[in-house]
């Protein structure tokens, strides 16, 4: 668990699963959304390394699926 969003060192990947129709190679641009997003709530922080999958079917009928590693700051410092 993270807790506070101000623990996170960095965003090291993101990896986006894209529901998406036969021929469609537009996946990373679908993704643009989320790396965008990281940099704008973490600034240089927030860039990292990333992933677009394309795929025919998600679980619920979602239409993208974001994973991501992120490194934290640790919660105690003994």
């Amino acid at each position: 668990m993270v807790g506070e969003l101000d623990r996170v060192r960095r965003v090291v990947r993101v990896t986006g699963f894209i529901n998406s129709a036969p021929g469609f190679e537009e996946q990373p641009k679908v993704m643009n959304g989320a790396s965008d997003l990281l940099v704008e709530i973490f600034g240089d922080k927030g860039k990292h390394s990333r992933l677009a999958i394309g795929t025919s079917e998600l679980p619920l009928g979602s239409p993208v699926e974001v994973e991501m590693i992120v490194e934290v700051q640790e919660l105690y410092n003994f």
